[in-house]
Order: structure tokens, then C-alpha cells, then sequence
């Protein structure tokens, strides 16, 4: 049993230290650093909800040394940011894979402590996933380990060293998540051409509400809730489009939808610039409201 035991400990300790090499410090935070990982050659991802500055942004490196850092760009919806930094090395090698179960590493980097990595597991996989904060994950990867302070933005790899994800404690307030390879493309991909994430947007304030039996059932329809607009700006794609408060969304671009989750599923990156048919209730009729959808507005200091 001692010699297992001592052959697994060696290998992970082996694993821990291959994945330093791409593992970074990130001072952008004036009290707790965070971590981040060399994604490919000039260019980290990290934590966003990390960085508490957008200028002044330190990277320490593998070999101990620290360099500067500028920020390509920030989405707070899937809680990733992209510095970049003057350094040849090659990204981690990764792999899109990931079932509940299997044996993880969380592995960190702080200017105090130098390497950090927790052991745990992967508690559960799903498919795409709403964030509280209106992103969009393809996977959702829970950990059951616990990132101390400094390792979110690190990377979380699995027993054979392969990055599967960016470890963050920013989008769950039950237990940290992986932000899986496939969303860091994607969402990396366009902070680096683009500096930032353009999201649809509507301009409207919603809260579920339930639908009476007799209106579900004079109108035809299944679910047993919609949306009722709380508040609509006028100058906005849905208060241009002629919603008004009270109106009750009930599908858009011809999906139902009951919760705000469903909304933001639907103003993804890809709905900006498209029209989309709002379907609302209005004085217990059902009526299409063709509304365009334009950018979300980014936020200002």
C-alpha cells in the first residue's frame, strides 16, 4: 500500500510541477493576487472578477521574474480576462474532456507562497450553462476543491496534466466552477480581436410571472410562466420596438421563455445586429413585436 501511495503522491507532485512552468502570478489586485495560465505565446488568461485595475498590471513568471502586463480585454460573464506580456513560451497543452469523477488539480502561483495546487475532483458535468453574470459557458464543470486565495485564474488540469479549464470562485457562490477550453477559445478569441464581448441587449426590466390557467389556455400556450416588463427604456431596441410596461414576454426568436436565464441564453454574441420576434402578452392577447437587437452597453469606470 505504501508504495502506491508513494507512486501516486510522486506523480501528481510530477504533474504539479510540468504545470507550473505555464502557471503566472497576476498583481491586479491591490490586496489578493490572483493567478493565471500562458494560454499561447504573449498572451495569459486570469480571473476576471480578479483584476481590480485595468492599468499596472504585474505577471510573475515561472523563473521567479515579473514583467508587465497590459489587459487585451475583460467579460465579466464568463469571468475571464486576457493580459498580454512579452514571452515566447508556448501555451499548456489542453484537452476538451471532462467527466464527474475524475481526479483534478487546481495549480496556482503567488508572489509569497510561489506554487500552490489543491487535489480534488470533478463533482459534475452539464452542458452550456447561464452565469449570473450573463455569460455563457459551454460546460459546466464543478470542483469539489477548495481555491485559496490567490488561486483563481489558475489552471485546473487532470491526472494526466492536460489543462481542461481555468479555475474560478466567481461564478458559483456554492463551489468553484471550471471555465471549460471550448468557452476560453471562444470568449479569448474575441477579447484578443476585439476587447471585449458584444452581447445582445433588449433595455427592458423582467420578472417572472405565473400565467393564469384561463389565459394558457385561450392563447394556446404550454408553459406556466413569462415575463413581465417592470421597466422599458424608450430609447432601447425593445422600447424603440414598442413594448411598453405590463407586457408579458412569453417566447423570443421563437422560443419560449419563462425565466431571465432564457433571455440571456438568447441575447448571445451571435444575436447582436439580428432581428428577433418578441412574442408578448397584452391585454390578454398575444402579440409579435419584431425588435432588433443592438449591443449591450459596456459599463463606464
Amino acid at each position: 500500500m505504501s508504495n502506491t501511495l508513494t507512486t501516486l503522491s510522486n506523480e501528481l507532485a510530477t504533474v504539479v510541477e510540468r504545470t507550473s512552468r505555464y502557471v503566472v502570478g497576476v498583481h491586479g489586485h491591490p490586496r489578493i493576487p490572483s493567478s493565471g495560465v500562458l494560454w499561447k505565446p504573449g498572451v495569459v488568461i486570469t480571473a476576471e472578477h480578479a483584476l481590480r485595475r485595468d492599468d499596472g498590471i504585474r505577471v510573475t513568471l515561472a523563473d521567479g521574474s515579473t514583467v508587465t502586463a497590459s489587459l487585451a480585454g475583460r467579460d465579466a460573464g464568463t469571468d475571464l480576462a486576457v493580459l498580454r506580456i512579452e514571452h515566447p513560451s508556448e501555451g499548456i497543452e489542453r484537452i476538451d474532456a471532462a467527466a464527474a469523477g475524475d481526479l483534478v488539480l487546481a495549480v496556482g502561483r503567488t508572489q509569497n507562497t510561489g506554487v500552490s495546487a489543491v487535489l480534488g475532483i470533478i463533482s459534475g458535468v452539464g452542458g452550456a450553462w447561464n452565469t449570473w453574470r450573463g455569460g455563457q459557458l459551454d460546460r459546466f464543470i464543478r470542483l469539489d476543491l477548495r481555491l485559496y486565495p490567490g488561486l483563481s485564474g489558475g489552471a485546473i488540469v487532470n491526472a494526466s496534466g492536460h489543462l481542461i479549464g481555468m479555475g474560478t470562485a466567481g461564478l458559483s457562490r456554492t463551489s468553484p466552477l471550471a471555465v471549460p477550453i471550448a468557452t476560453i477559445d471562444r470568449i479569448a478569441g474575441e477579447l484578443l480581436a476585439k476587447g471585449h464581448v458584444a452581447r445582445g441587449y433588449l433595455g427592458i426590466g423582467l420578472q417572472p410571472v405565473a400565467l393564469p390557467e384561463h389565459l394558457k389556455s385561450s392563447l394556446h400556450l404550454a408553459q406556466g410562466q413569462g415575463l413581465i416588463a417592470l421597466s422599458v427604456e424608450p430609447e432601447a431596441p425593445a422600447g424603440r420596438a414598442g413594448v411598453v410596461i405590463g407586457d408579458i414576454l412569453v417566447a423570443l426568436d421563437e422560443k419560449a421563455v419563462s425565466d431571465t436565464d432564457d433571455v440571456q441564453a438568447a441575447l448571445a454574441p451571435g444575436s447582436v445586429g439580428k432581428t428577433m420576434q418578441a412574442s408578448i402578452v397584452r391585454g390578454g392577447e398575444l402579440k409579435d413585436i419584431p425588435i432588433q437587437i443592438t449591443e449591450r452597453p459596456r459599463r463606464r469606470g
